[in-house]
Formats: C-alpha cells, sequence, structure tokens
C-alpha cells in the first residue's frame, strides 16, 4: 500500500498529459485544413524575430504598464514552474524534495528563493491585470465581441494563476523539512509560515494538500489551455517565426491573374488554343477565401495564437469612427469557425460534412471587410505578429473575383480604370485640363 500515491499520481500525470497530446494533435489537424503555404525563406531572421518578440517580449513593452507586467507572469510562471520537475520525480518515486538531496544546500535554497520571489511577484501582476480589468475597466477588454466565454476566460486565467502562486507558498511554508532545512530559500514562505501554526501533524496535512493540489493545477492549467485564449502561451514561438518579413504595404500577386495577364502581353500566344488536356478536367481554385478552408495554414495558426487583448482593435481607424469593424473579432470569429469545422470532422469520422456555414456572412459580415482601410495599424500593434489584415484581404478577393460583390463605389473605381486608365471618370485625353483652369 506503500506505492498507492505513487500509483495514483502516474495515472494523474499520464491522464493529465494524454488528454494535452490528444487535444494537441486536434489542433495541428485543424491547422492543416488550411492551403498550404511555403514559408522556408530567411530562417535567421525568422528565429531572431522569434528570440526577440516571443521570447523578449519587444512589441508588448510598447505599452508600458501592461508590458512590465506581463513580462512578470511570463518569466515569473515559466521559471517556477522548473520545480514542476522536482515535484514529479517526487510523486513517481515516493521522494521528497529530492532537490535537497541532488544539488548543494545552498543552490537549492537559492532556486526556491527565486522562485518564492517570483511567485510573489506574479501574484502581484496577475492582480494588477485583475483590478484593470474589472475594476478600471479598459475599455478595450469591453468591445462587442468581449462577452461571455471571451470576457469570463481572461478571469478565469488569472483566477487560475492566483491558486497556482498560492499553492506553491503555502506548500513552501508547511513543509517543516523544507523549513527547518537552513537553506534560506524561504524568503517569502517564512512570513506566512506562521499563519498555520506549529502542529507537525496539520502541517503535514495542509503541505501535502497543497502539493497535490499544485500539481493537480498545472495538469488542468496545462489541458485548459486548448479551450482558452491563453494558448499563445505555446504558438507565439511558430506564430512569430513564421510571420510575413516583406514590407507590411506590400501584397502578393495572385497567381491565376498574373499568368493571365502574361498571357495577353505575349505576342506569340494564341488566345484560341485549347488548355492542356492535364488542367482540361481540374476545377479552377477559388478566388480569396469564403470559409476556413480556403485561408492557409498560417491564418489558422494566426487565428489559434490570437491573445484577444485588443491592441489591434484599440489602434484600428475603422473602428475608433465607428465602423463595426474589429480586428480582434476577425481573428476570434476565424478561430470560432474553424473550431466548428474541427468538431463537425471529429463527429463525422474524419470527414467533413458540408453544414451550410461559411465564414463569410455566418461568422464576418461583408460590412466588416470593407471597412477596412488596409492601413496595417492592427499588424503594428499585434505583440505576436497575427496579421488580421490577410484574411480580409483573402475574403475581400473572394467577394469580387468569385462574387462580383464589390461596393458600387469600388466598382466604379475599377471600371474606371479598364476604360480610362485611371480610377477618375475622365476621358485619357481629358485628364490634364485642370491645369489650363
Amino acid at each position: 500500500m506503500n506505492y498507492l500515491p505513487n500509483i495514483i499520481f502516474a495515472i494523474i500525470l499520464v491522464v493529465g498529459i494524454g488528454y494535452f497530446v490528444k487535444n494537441v494533435k486536434k489542433l495541428f489537424r485543424n491547422i492543416k485544413l488550411g492551403k498550404a503555404k511555403d514559408i522556408s525563406d530567411n530562417k535567421s531572421q525568422r528565429w531572431k524575430n522569434m528570440a526577440m518578440i516571443a521570447l523578449g517580449q519587444s512589441k508588448m513593452v510598447k505599452r508600458p504598464v501592461s508590458g512590465f507586467f506581463h513580462i512578470i507572469v511570463y518569466v515569473g510562471f515559466i521559471i517556477i514552474n522548473i520545480e514542476v520537475l522536482e515535484i514529479i520525480i517526487d510523486g513517481l518515486f515516493g521522494t521528497h524534495r529530492i532537490g535537497l538531496s541532488v544539488l548543494p544546500k545552498s543552490l537549492y535554497g537559492f532556486l526556491i528563493g527565486a522562485f518564492e520571489i517570483l511567485a510573489a511577484l506574479v501574484f502581484v501582476a496577475v492582480t494588477v491585470f485583475w483590478i484593470r480589468r474589472n475594476i478600471i475597466k479598459i475599455k478595450r477588454f469591453f468591445n462587442a465581441e468581449m462577452k461571455g466565454w471571451p470576457k469570463n476566460d481572461g478571469n478565469i486565467i488569472l483566477y487560475f494563476e492566483m491558486v497556482l502562486m498560492t499553492l506553491f507558498l503555502v506548500m513552501n511554508a508547511t513543509d517543516l523539512a523544507f523549513q527547518n532545512a537552513g537553506t534560506g530559500g524561504n524568503v517569502i514562505s517564512q512570513f506566512i509560515s506562521p499563519i498555520f501554526g506549529d502542529n507537525p501533524e496539520t502541517l503535514n496535512i495542509i503541505e501535502r494538500s497543497a502539493w497535490w493540489l499544485h500539481i493537480i493545477g498545472i495538469l488542468v492549467f496545462l489541458n485548459y489551455l486548448y479551450f482558452s485564449k491563453h494558448l499563445h502561451i505555446l504558438l507565439a514561438f511558430p506564430n512569430t517565426y513564421y510571420a510575413k518579413l516583406t514590407p507590411k504595404g506590400q501584397f502578393p500577386n495572385n497567381e491565376a491573374v498574373t499568368k493571365e495577364v502574361k498571357l495577353m502581353m505575349d505576342p506569340d500566344a494564341d488566345p484560341y488554343a485549347a488548355p492542356p488536356e492535364s488542367d482540361a478536367d481540374e476545377t479552377p481554385e477559388k478566388f480569396g477565401a469564403s470559409d476556413v478552408q480556403d485561408l492557409s495554414w498560417l491564418n489558422l495558426l494566426n487565428a489559434y495564437s490570437c491573445t484577444e487583448c485588443g491592441r489591434c482593435t484599440s489602434e484600428c481607424p475603422a473602428n475608433l469612427t465607428g465602423k463595426k469593424l474589429s480586428p480582434r473579432k476577425i481573428m476570434m470569429d476565424t478561430r470560432d469557425r474553424l473550431e466548428e469545422v474541427g468538431k463537425n470532422i471529429d463527429a463525422n469520422k474524419g470527414t467533413f460534412v458540408d453544414d451550410g456555414k461559411q465564414l463569410l456572412n455566418d461568422y464576418i459580415t461583408p460590412e466588416e471587410l470593407w471597412a477596412c482601410t488596409s492601413c496595417n495599424a492592427c499588424v503594428e500593434a499585434c505583440p505576436i505578429s497575427i496579421d488580421p489584415l490577410n484574411i480580409i484581404m483573402e475574403m475581400r478577393n473572394y467577394l469580387v473575383m468569385e462574387q462580383s460583390a464589390a461596393p458600387m463605389e469600388l466598382n466604379s473605381m475599377m471600371t474606371n480604370i479598364e476604360n480610362n486608365g485611371a480610377p477618375w471618370p475622365y476621358n485619357q485625353q481629358d485628364r490634364l485640363n485642370w491645369k489650363n483652369e
């Protein structure tokens, strides 16, 4: 029976990690539903971007207050969880504070002391975030799309972090073996240990309870990520690596249109030639995107990486002037539709069955798409290099090229360009008449 706690721990660990791996596989499956996109260029620059933006948080600190506290939470939470390694070893092999046996006492004390200081700082930072969200009520946290689950999710993750940091400190404060070892690592826990008294049995019960709740809480948190906006903790790294490197105002040419234009300009081309037999039976590729499967896998990775921080929407000129467009909503809608498609595939044993819905119209309206000024403010503002504009442009492309559903003003402009070589409704010979006035 002495091995029962170790067996229970192993089962919990396997179930927790197994469920996480299952969801990660589902995540990759959903992202791969997007169209292929080759991103293998400029590897050195991409690694540099990932190090600077995802690891170094360089874009977060453009807003110093939130950036500073976010760095505390990010660095603190990652470093503190190094201690999870010790907890796993203790849980599987029945040891207690294995680090005390393996590491020099001074080094172990330094590490745990650093973890405790970081835990206290994380708790303070998370409290500041909670105040900003629930008492100060910063405007970007309360846009139309931030209702229901998106609103609750932000608070749930803050409570998670508060509880995990508290359990870590309580675990240290009630562990007599650690407190009496003289490591000097109880820099914070020594101040809260008197709260729990000095009864060894009571302290042992509290310490064991905190220990179990701490590791279970970490596993629950790990699996919660898939259902939360905090998936960016994992996806920010690949997202910044694969982010666009070309100038923000540069749009890619449509290959099919480029091919047609080159054919038109080729004096040796036969306009009446039949298409090659290999192409005769092929269904022409759709222009643009009307659903998530029409977007690239990078667009879908962007959607899953979105932190819902609202920096993009808070700097969007269309949104600031009262238009319905919200770049954050574009990303959230894309992710929601992708999740819906993924559940459809799961329910139909790996095959997508048409559900009569699309990302366009059912989630994102043309009014939102045409409100965009293509200024790239949202792309510049995103702390992890998400590109909402690319999704907007792909869906606009579909509206224009597939449905001829451009706004009247845009249709007039395109007609003028076709007839007059310029967006204005003037004959080419009359274009310079203004100089005579």
